[in-house]
């Protein structure tokens, strides 16, 4: 666990790694800088937003107390929920998208597929980089896609693969998956139904 929330951290600290304090200031100086942070304490992931901006909010914190900011910099930004839907994804991004009191937003982590999905053509044109930590679109992945879009670590598509090739070392190979049929429970969703593409390529290979 301790391990898992390590790299948690460490990969938070990628995409935000400029964020900091429990209570966010208001004003935005020009030696702060500005991130939004669309979180999840309520809706179907609660259970585990709850938790994780906690966690979050404590690391920002540290960033700015121990740490002195980044490289001098202090971090500052706003909160707003998205109970990890589209609609509200798409409703936090457009009220952080101009930035706060004329700080830029340097980049956006939408922190959950179904806004990271609604967001990737709004992105690019609003010239805004977009960071998925684990999720997202898997077609970002080539940059002439989406230009805009930076997945950070794993998409859909390794995310399935992985996990065919883990159960194929266990069973001794790919060979002797032959003749054996994989069931897949997925979320009836564009991000959960992009894991089929890739069951069907690696069930052609077996």
């Amino acid at each position: 666990m301790r391990a898992s929330l390590k790299r948690s951290l460490v990969g938070a600290a990628l995409t935000l790694a400029v964020f900091g304090s429990a209570v966010p200031p208001v004003l935005a100086s020009p030696d702060q800088q500005f991130f939004p942070l669309a979180n999840y304490r309520v809706g179907a992931y609660a259970s585990s937003g709850v938790q994780v901006w906690a966690g979050m909010l404590d690391y920002l914190n540290y960033i700015n107390e121990v740490e002195g900011g980044i490289n001098g910099v202090k971090l500052v930004w706003q909160e707003c929920e998205t109970e990890w839907t589209a609609e509200k994804g798409i409703e936090c991004y457009e009220r952080f998208k101009n930035g706060l009191d004329g700080a830029p937003v340097a980049i956006y982590s939408p922190n959950g597929a179904p806004a990271a999905y609604a967001l990737s053509e709004r992105a690019e044109v609003d010239k805004i980089p977009l960071i998925t930590l684990g999720y997202g679109r898997t077609e970002a992945t080539d940059g002439t896609v989406f230009p805009y879009n930076f997945p950070v670590m794993l998409t859909f598509y390794s995310e399935a693969s992985s996990l065919i090739n883990y159960i194929a070392q266990r069973e001794g190979g790919f060979d002797n998956l032959k003749g054996k049929k994989i069931a897949t429970v997925y979320h009836d969703s564009a991000y959960g139904r992009e894991t089929l593409g890739p069951l069907k390529l690696l069930a052609q290979k077996s």
